[in-house]
């Protein structure tokens, strides 16, 4: 029997548009009337299309179930599928992987509050950095936007990160810092990620930091009175800053117009004997 598209289309629980899809891709073809200029299709179209609706729903790319439609092996029907499976696999890792990254930022945002300005002793894993500003302006990175982009596709597992050089936290008198900002991966996350590691990006190496979490009014300069406590609490406890400062940008706020970004802030510090060496 012959059946017009709309027709078609019912009995097999299908959109004219995607009849007209299958049709563009020369999956079904139906026979058009001269006479009428209807296209009208068959019984084996429909089986045609069936078969192909089947190899869609394992996520198989609509060019390669066109190419198997018109030739095809058992051979190369696994491979296909074994090809589904592979990209299905990578697609849970990656949506695991982005679970757990949420939870771990929920629970952060979470504790914000009670971790203002409480200082706290954390190992920070070793980093990667692409510099993107001199204190808050961005830097004219001509020629890097590959690597921009690709750190941009990794969101959220990359983050705005600053730095600031141990010699800047060690200056007698210096109110403002010279600082910068830029887009960072862990290097805990790296392996599954599997994101290559270009020669522009910094590294900054792991560290025991004395932590906290500060608040800072969006488009101020960092300075060394948000950090005069945790400098304080150095003192109190006789460590010695040993590298750079890093922290990130946990979250910006926006409360009718006034906003303010919180921040971690990690010194890496020393004691006794290895402040020495």
């Amino acid at each position: 029997m012959k059946y017009c598209i709309g027709e078609f289309s019912s009995i097999l629980g299908i959109t004219r548009d995607t009849l007209r899809l299958y049709e563009k891709h020369d999956i079904v073809k139906p026979i058009k009337d001269h006479h009428n200029k209807y296209r009208y299709f068959n019984d084996l179209d429909a089986r045609d299309l069936l078969m192909s609706r089947w190899y869609r729903s394992m996520q198989i790319p609509l060019h390669d179930v066109a190419g198997l439609m018109k030739s095809s092996s058992l051979e190369t029907i696994t491979e296909k599928i074994g090809e589904s499976i592979e990209q299905l696999e990578e697609e849970i890792q990656r949506s695991t992987m982005l679970l757990n990254k949420l939870e771990e930022l929920n629970q952060e945002i979470h504790s914000i509050e009670g971790s203002l300005y409480q200082c706290k002793i954390t190992e920070v894993p070793g980093l990667y950095r692409f510099k993107q500003t001199n204190r808050n302006d961005l830097l004219k990175n001509e020629g890097l936007e590959n690597i921009v982009n690709s750190l941009m596709e990794q969101l959220p597992f990359t983050f705005y990160c600053f730095r600031i050089g141990m010699d800047q936290m060690l200056m007698e008198g210096a109110d403002s810092f010279d600082y910068s900002w830029g887009l960072t991966l862990s290097e805990d996350d790296l392996p599954k990620l599997k994101v290559e590691i270009s020669d522009h990006l910094e590294y900054i190496a792991p560290s025991t930091c004395v932590s906290a979490v500060i608040t800072s009014p969006c488009g101020e300069y960092l300075s060394k009175e948000y950090l005069q406590f945790m400098l304080d609490y150095l003192d109190e406890h006789q460590y010695t800053i040993s590298g750079d400062v890093v922290g990130k940008l946990i979250l910006t706020e926006n409360n009718d117009g006034n906003k303010r970004s919180y921040l971690q802030v990690n010194i890496p510090i020393c004691q006794g004997a290895d402040a020495e060496k």
